[in-house]
């Protein structure tokens, strides 16, 4: 049943969020201006969060007309410390954006203003063990940037539009709205953009129905898990899936991620705060996964979800370390100089748990290409590795139409079969887009579960066919695609045919008959 009051709220929110677009378009660029919008609602939520966090421990000891945001700073400083310790931050009630936002319009200096409360946010984490989860979070928020307006006077004022349009949005109180509503706002905002920059936009964003599925498929038959990772983690949206799939309490130890682009990778840790992830649940890196990874002393991962970049250039056999490097050593060969692709999936294997699944978004080349490709192929196999691969729909993500692939590996099988999904036409066209519906997920995932056959869908190989077929991957091999020509029936064709030319033959006595009648 849907929830028309969610409903509302969220299309309500959606086009408060577009109103926003529209009053600055123009003037700042589509992925700059997300930045601005997803800062501004950063920012209002933490100064929430901590407001609420603050009042209702006040209001528990007694204190009921105790208000945050209307105690003097010097008074609200001595709280710092121990804030700090439990929040990871600490605001001051001067600095709050609701505090910032009544006096906006009459701050000739608000572009400051602004530049300094940041700086104080970051700061106050400087030091804790939530300085990580701070450090240059406002780093894509350029007040200054001609971006904004050619003059102070035209940047504040567009600055006083946003601080407006973020306040009137209906985000509800932290602690009670029925959607949510940041994260919702935060995902709408993602896919607006991802939707409008081709290309650009696709590499930042896993819609949310890929995320759902791989995510599903990588917790099946588990309630809760130790933590999650993504080695390729973009704005975190397939991390986050899992929270709303298991539930809240449901990961134990957290969120793990890392990410290359350092614009990326500030959006990620704010879609964590914004999804009320406390700092100590997440721990986001941003380097290079495949050189420099930078959760080696974590314990192994119950739960990998990603969507790696298709076929990017790295070092492979140039770095003369990388063959000895433990998670690719095992297969005896390096991914290609000019297709990383199965060196993520190796760094995934490598950091899974012995009980844990990878469910790996994949370029459907690697499945079938020759070469090392192949030889790492024979390694997943003869390990028994592969569980599952599965054939996506073409156009299901932003700025590609390809069809790409799922691979999903576990350590622990029960067989040493793989089994193959066609899922090609599991889908629905919107717009421009195919999309999966709560129908065509529920359809793989369950076939997925069962391990089960199914005529022109779902094929369960044993380890000698595969090996017997050069470690061919593509699910084109296996399932066989139903042919929905029209049978025609040949004798019934033929009679058919031999009626017709009788039939005519009968037509052209009487013509002749008739224009034999009109000549006499």
């Amino acid at each position: 049943m849907v929830d028309t009051k969610k409903e509302q709220e969220r299309d309500e929110l959606h086009r408060a969020i577009w109103a926003i677009a529209d009053e600055l378009r123009g003037a700042v660029d589509g992925w700059d201006f997300k930045n601005y919008v997803l800062g501004t609602m950063f920012y209002r939520y933490i100064s929430e969060n901590l407001c609420n966090y603050i009042n209702s421990g006040e209001i528990d000891a007694g204190n009921t007309g105790f208000d945050f945001a209307k105690m003097p700073d010097e008074d609200a400083e001595e709280a710092r410390e121990g804030l700090v310790e439990e929040k990871g931050f600490f605001i001051l009630p001067s600095e709050l954006f609701c505090n910032v936002r009544a006096n906006a319009t009459n701050d000739e200096n608000l572009n400051e203003t602004l530049e300094r409360v940041f700086r104080h946010i970051e700061e106050s984490a400087k030091g804790s063990e939530a300085e990580s989860d701070f450090a240059g979070l406002f780093d894509d928020y350029d007040v200054n940037s001609n971006k904004l307006g050619s003059t102070v006077a035209k940047r504040n004022e567009k600055l006083v539009k946003l601080l407006n349009g973020v306040g009137e949005m209906n985000l509800g109180d932290v602690k009670d709205h029925s959607i949510d509503a940041f994260g919702d706002a935060y995902e709408y905002l993602m896919t607006m953009y991802a939707s409008n920059a081709g290309k650009s936009g696709g590499e930042f964003f896993t819609p949310a129905d890929v995320s759902e599925l791989l995510t599903r498929l990588g917790t099946i038959g588990k309630t809760e898990i130790n933590k999650v990772y993504d080695p390729a983690c973009g704005s975190g949206s397939l991390l986050l899936k899992a929270e709303k799939i298991l539930g809240k309490d449901a990961i134990r130890n957290g969120f793990y991620g890392q990410e290359i682009n350092i614009t990326t990778y500030n959006l990620c840790r704010i879609n964590m705060f914004l999804h009320d992830v406390e700092f100590d649940k997440f721990d986001i890196a941003c380097e290079d996964t495949l050189l420099s990874p930078q959760h080696w002393d974590d314990e192994p991962f119950e739960l990998i979800v990603s969507n790696p970049p298709y076929s990017i250039k790295w070092a492979g056999d140039e770095n003369p370390l990388l063959i000895n490097d433990p998670r690719f050593a095992p297969a005896g060969v390096l991914a290609p100089k000019s297709k990383a692709d199965m060196a993520f999936i190796m760094h995934s294997l490598s950091w899974l748990a012995s009980n844990g699944t990878a469910a790996i978004v994949c370029f459907p080349g690697i499945m079938y290409r020759g070469g090392a490709e192949q030889k790492i192929r024979k390694y997943l196999v003869d390990n028994n590795y592969v569980d599952c691969v599965i054939q996506l729909p073409s156009n299901l993500f932003f700025g590609t139409s390809i069809a790409t692939c799922i691979m999903v590996m576990k350590k622990n099988k029960a067989d040493n079969k793989t089994l193959f999904i066609d899922a090609t036409s599991e889908c629905v066209k919107v717009t421009n887009n195919n999309k999966l519906t709560p129908e065509n997920i529920d359809r793989i995932v369950d076939v997925f579960a069962k391990r089960e056959e199914v005529e022109h869908f779902a094929y369960l190989a044993s380890y000698e066919e595969v090996s017997g077929n050069d470690y061919n991957l593509s699910v084109s091999t296996y399932v066989e695609a139903e042919d929905t020509r029209e049978k025609i029936d040949i004798v019934k064709l033929n009679a058919e045919i031999k009626e017709i030319v009788a039939r005519e033959q009968v037509l052209r006595d009487e013509i002749d008959k008739i224009i034999a009648e009109i000549e006499v």
